[in-house]
């Protein structure tokens, strides 16, 4: 009995000792010095962002008939100014017009009829004082007065209907405007709401250009500086007016409509320009994306500390991104020496070993 405690004591000291010399084995694995690829963080002028647009009108309207028919007339072409008022379009009235006239004669007859119905109840009503009339006659006489009256009213309404009806056989300009598009030829029958001829105003311009989400948020109100394409030396100033509340989900861009102030006639609708968003012009502390850690919705760099030779995990503040690098907004200081390779398998005040060619 002695003998198996004996052996069994054995066998346990011999798999502790197995146990602590793999502990040691990986403890050692963990601890060995790990080749790094470094770059430090200078700071670099700020890069201009510049972005391809199209000159747009802030306010364009599409013009239809409010009722069917067969356009006879479209008096404007493409790039044609309008004033207010003048007409655009016409489709045939002729039926309108008839509609009219039918109307108009309801009102002659409902106006005779109210004339003779109120000429008998004057005449019943006289008849009355000298007893040659009863009260009942006299009321019945004065009953039909009152819906002569009525029918009068019902045909007067009935052709101002058919008058304002009239007035839909042609479309007219709201404001003065430009022509932009035409939809539709004569003897085209046109649905009521279809686009017959689009305008727009051409003192109110604006510079339309899609921004990638990765640029950064762009707020209302943000500067730019607006350049023709062809005459880059044409150039005027912009204010961001609106900003899409979504991205584009295949091109990941938001679109900016850009409202240019006091733009010259060279900046016609249609033009091609170029955007360039008036960042802060101090120069910027940069880094390659490689480098950026993200964690728990915190952004990290591995700092190295070339004295002791151990990386340390550094959180830091994230400006914007663009083109595969970043801009440290704070938490970095210029010269700082930072792990730009492996970054996701790195651990705190882990021994690092910098190449050859990576040491300062």
């Amino acid at each position: 009995m002695r003998g198996f405690i004996r052996r069994t004591a054995n066998l346990m000291l011999a798999t502790l000792a197995l146990s602590a010399c793999d502990s040691s084995e990986d403890a050692d694995k963990t601890t060995q010095p790990r080749p790094v690829l470094t770059a430090v963080a200078e700071l670099r002028p700020a890069r201009s962002e510049e972005y391809a647009g199209t000159v747009e009108p802030q306010i364009k309207t599409d013009i239809g008939f409010r009722i069917i028919g067969r356009l006879i007339s479209r008096d404007v072409d493409v790039g044609d100014t309008v004033a207010r008022g003048e007409r655009l379009a016409a489709i045939d009235p002729t039926a309108l017009e008839l509609a009219v006239r039918s109307a108009s004669a309801e009102v002659g007859s409902a106006l005779a009829q109210l004339t003779n119905a109120q000429a008998a109840a004057e005449r019943q009503r006289a008849l009355l004082t000298t007893q040659a009339s009863s009260q009942a006659t006299v009321e019945s006489a004065d009953q039909a007065a009152i819906a002569a009256e009525a029918t009068v009213s019902r045909a007067q309404a009935a052709l101002a209907k058919a008058e304002e009806q009239l007035s839909y056989a042609q479309v007219e300009a709201t404001f003065d405007a430009v022509v932009t598009a035409t939809a539709a030829e004569v003897g085209q029958i046109v649905e009521p709401g279809d686009a017959v001829v689009t305008i727009a105003r051409p003192d109110l311009r604006d510079a339309v250009v899609d921004i990638p989400v990765d640029s950064g948020p762009i707020a209302i109100g943000t500067k730019f500086r607006i350049a023709l394409q062809m005459d880059p030396s044409a150039v005027v100033a912009g204010s961001v007016r609106e900003v899409a509340p979504e991205a584009d989900a295949i091109t990941r861009t938001l679109r900016v409509r850009i409202a240019l102030i006091d733009p010259p006639p060279s900046f016609r609708l249609g033009t091609t320009v170029r955007a360039t968003l008036e960042r802060d012009a101090t120069p910027a502390l940069t880094l390659p994306a490689s480098a950026l850690l993200e964690q728990d919705g915190k952004a990290y760099v591995w700092l190295i500390d070339e004295k002791d030779s151990i990386a340390v995990k550094q959180e830091i503040g994230v400006a914007h991104r663009e083109d595969g690098i970043f801009t440290v907004a704070t938490g970095l200081q210029p010269g700082a020496r930072v792990a730009i390779a492996g970054v996701h398998t790195l651990e705190d005040r882990q021994k690092v070993i910098l190449p050859e060619g990576n040491k300062p």
